[in-house]
């Protein structure tokens, strides 16, 4: 083989596994993560490399609904990764300190209402200190920290699109000192065995 045809070659198989690899994903998805102040397209191939192939993730990916809503054994570490990367900010219980409230029906970024809208500021950042978090999270940490922020959500359901119907039935809101048990089963339980 020549060295011109060994280099496109090379060239050919590098395109095609980054293809896969963006398809992989989502980024080819029709989802439309886009930054949300530039509006450009985010490129998750800048996330961490672990948490990226979680079944929330693929299913986040494919259907652009976040699985962790009210998956109790999400919520416990949701709520951890919260308070650790995100209350600063936004308060222990999302009600808002130098960053905008995320607990009631008003969204600073209209789009934060659904869950890829939320994924999309939470992954690539915002205005004013809220960073991009794709350096700092996970794909999986980022969706079990919104799954949190909904079930921190107060206010009605008509407001709250990212709610099923049988969960706008069932909604109660938040109520603070709420628990989950350590062993609550569910996709983010750890495997038995383990």
């Amino acid at each position: 083989m020549t060295r011109n045809k060994k280099s496109a070659s090379i060239l050919l198989c590098c395109a095609l596994m980054s293809s896969i690899a963006t398809t992989a994903l989502g980024q080819s998805s029709s989802l439309g993560f886009h930054n949300t102040v530039t509006g450009e397209p985010l490129d998750f191939n800048e996330a961490l490399p672990e948490g990226r192939d979680t079944p929330g993730v693929k299913k986040f990916l494919e259907t652009g609904v976040d699985p962790y809503i009210e998956d109790k054994s999400c919520l416990k570490q949701g709520e951890q990764i919260f308070l650790s990367a995100c209350s600063g900010c936004h308060g222990h219980l999302g009600e808002g300190k130098i960053g905008p409230g995320l607990n009631d029906s008003y969204w600073t970024y209209p789009d934060n209402a659904t869950d890829v809208g939320l994924f999309s500021t939470i992954f690539g950042g915002a205005q004013a200190s809220m960073g991009p978090q794709y350096g700092n999270l996970t794909l999986d940490e980022m969706l079990k920290v919104m799954a949190w922020v909904r079930h921190l959500y107060k206010d009605g359901v008509a407001d709250a699109p990212w709610f099923t119907e049988a969960q706008k039935k069932a909604y109660k809101p938040y109520q603070q000192g709420e628990t989950f048990p350590d062993d609550a089963p569910g996709l983010c339980a750890p495997a038995k065995g383990k």
